[in-house]
């Protein structure tokens, strides 16, 4: 056998398990060390400002570092703010409409009851009436059988609703000390950030540092890329909507709009967890003229929504359409719904290594090895 082709397949697979390992360490490691993972992002995100701001200002590095992270820790305190006062907001107006839309509901199953379920009932005893006994007691046997399983879910899913109280509850010391580590672990690394770097340029090769700084831009840029363009698609739902709520004459369209927007970034589901409940409580309270429009409503949204998402992330983050539209099928089909992030993640990595000229060099050192 040719030692050409020997040495190829030893370094194909030396490749491979370099990168199985690397998968392996950081999929196993990330429970562990998410924090500081999360801190090197925001800090790559916020360097070029600290530098900016040092250069003007002439202040120690450290101290402007802590302006910084205030001025990011204050307009998120200021965001979740004025999310809760929108809830507030949005509370006080339900619990002025709620009791007569409610009113309005129980006239309305009252009716449903009166005027369906109990002739029903009353036509289905008569039917019941003359049966035989062997026939009366299958149907019984099966009534109880129906009711003892619907009881089963029931009661459970009772449980695991009451189960996530603690859980959720749990949570809240963990997300505090995570917050706490990575605001502490986000200012050592911006305030030694030049440090830090020179050690990894003393600690790995040359290549690898300019590979590393090379993808480092490119995510960043993606990353950039694809807040803005989510910002645009939530830009366009809240229009749409808007538009359609003015001209069906709905109370309080810029904050139901506002608000669709923001369910309107949750993965698949999005806006319809606002308009199908409320399609279908028009429907039942009789507003049909409402519940044809929210439904046209709901389809120019969708179909907006699945038009436009693939451009917008392609033009954004640089990613060609097609590619961007068969990643996020893939991530779906593969992982659910966290599979619509993990696909167009996946595909701005691959991009970032390409760009970087990573899998060029994979090639010529499988081909032809470390040439002197």
């Amino acid at each position: 056998m040719n030692h050409t082709y020997i040495a190829i397949f030893l370094r194909s697979l030396m490749i491979i398990s370099i990168a199985v390992f690397a998968v392996v360490f950081l999929y196993q490691s990330f429970p562990f060390l998410y924090p500081f993972w999360i801190a090197f992002v925001v800090s790559c995100l916020i360097h070029p400002a600290v530098c900016k701001i040092e250069e003007v200002t002439g202040m120690p590095r450290g101290f402007v570092v802590i302006i910084v992270l205030l001025l990011f820790l204050v307009a998120a305190a200021g965001m979740m703010t004025l999310f809760v006062v929108e809830i507030i907001s949005g509370s006080a107006y339900l619990a002025k409409v709620l009791p007569s839309h409610l009113d309005q509901m129980i006239n309305v199953v009252e009716r449903f009851f009166t005027d369906k379920i109990l002739p029903l009932y009353h036509d289905l005893t008569a039917q019941f009436n003359t049966l035989h006994a062997g026939q009366k007691e299958s149907i019984l046997g099966q009534i109880q059988a129906l009711g003892d399983e619907a009881a089963a879910k029931i009661g459970s899913f009772l449980s695991k609703t009451l189960e996530l109280i603690p859980a959720f509850l749990g949570l809240l010391p963990n997300a505090a000390a995570t917050l706490l580590f990575s605001a502490l672990a986000t200012f050592f690394i911006t305030k030694d950030w030049f440090t830090l770097k020179k050690y990894g340029t003393r600690m790995f090769p040359a290549r690898w540092m300019l590979h590393t700084r090379a993808i480092l831009s490119e995510l960043k840029k993606a990353i950039t890329g694809f807040l803005k363009a989510q910002l645009l698609l939530v830009a366009m739902t809240i229009g749409i909507v808007l538009i359609g709520l003015f001209i069906l004459k709905v109370k309080h369209a810029l904050i139901i709009a506002l608000c669709i927007g923001l369910v309107d970034l949750l993965p698949y589901i999005g806006s319809g967890t606002v308009f199908l409940p409320w399609i279908i409580y028009s429907v039942i309270t009789g507003n049909l003229s409402l519940a044809i429009g929210l439904g046209i409503l709901y389809i120019v949204v969708l179909i907006q929504r699945q038009i436009s998402e693939p451009k917008v992330l392609s033009n954004s983050i640089g990613l060609n359409p097609l590619a961007t539209l068969v990643s996020l099928f893939v991530g779906l089909k593969l992982f659910g719904f966290l599979g619509l992030v993990l696909g167009p993640a996946s595909l701005v990595v691959g991009q970032a290594f390409h760009h970087a000229g990573v899998f060029r060099d994979i090639h010529h050192f499988i081909m032809h090895g470390i040439q002197k």
